[in-house]
């Protein structure tokens, strides 16, 4: 039999304020059409039918929250929009963190995180964790970095706010050893921009501060293959095991 294989989807689920500063509503984006604004056209498409999945099994159809069933993120400016415009969403995300554990925090408000200085990098992360212990009711483990954009000093502070663990792109990584430090460093992609034959990328990386040796992060590396064909094709079962 072939080896047993897991897949770990992660969503990242995110919408900017829209809100017209003026009025605190959301203007008519003709673009939208049929529906008054992008908010509400991709709640429709996608953040509502994503808690309300049909499935048909031999005892007839069910209902299933896949955001029980993904590793997600939701932007604090969405989530603040849902709770106000679509409660019944919300709440369907909120429950389903209750019943999974599989909700991550995101920077607050999806900034470049290594573009902001010392004072504003941290008022993302801090305020990103408490409004995800504001609405999710416990402290997050991990962070999304908006568009994952990375640095050692991002990292850095990361650990000292507490969080465990990020999720990268391989190629965001330069070099990697055993945990024990045996072997030296290794690049971890050729000359192509691929991963090196014999990297396993399928496990965490785990990053150590390197003032504070007592502060780790782990590194959960995405594959960009898999990821571009279930965001944008229709794979089959097949096709994402083989590659």
């Amino acid at each position: 039999m072939p080896p047993e294989t897991s897949l770990v989807i992660h969503g990242h689920f995110y919408q900017p304020p829209r809100e017209d500063p003026w009025t605190g509503e959301v203007p008519e984006q003709p673009s939208a059409a049929p529906f008054h604004d992008w908010n509400e056209r991709i709640t429709a498409e996608c953040y509502g039918p994503n808690t309300a999945v049909k499935l048909a099994t031999a005892d007839g159809d069910i209902l299933i929250n896949t955001f029980e069933h993904l590793s997600f993120n939701v932007g604090p400016t969405l989530m603040s929009w849902l709770e106000q415009h679509h409660r019944d969403v919300y709440d369907a995300i909120v429950e389903a963190d209750r019943r999974g554990g599989r909700a991550i925090a995101q920077g607050y408000g999806h900034a470049i995180l290594p573009l902001c200085d010392d004072r504003d990098l941290r008022t993302q992360i801090r305020w990103g964790v408490a409004d995800f212990r504001h609405r999710f009711g416990r402290q997050p483990e991990g962070m999304w970095l908006p568009e994952t954009a990375v640095s050692e000093r991002v990292l850095a502070v990361l650990a000292e706010e507490g969080l465990r663990f990020t999720i990268l792109e391989p190629s965001q990584l330069r070099s990697v050893r055993p945990l024990d430090g045996s072997g030296g460093w290794h690049d971890l992609l050729d000359d192509s921009g691929g991963v090196r034959e014999g990297v396993a990328i399928d496990r965490p990386f785990r990053w150590q501060h390197p003032a504070r040796p007592d502060l780790t992060l782990d590194l959960v590396v995405y594959d960009g293959g898999i990821a571009h064909a279930l965001a944008f094709g229709d794979p089959s079962g097949h096709e994402i095991v083989s590659q």
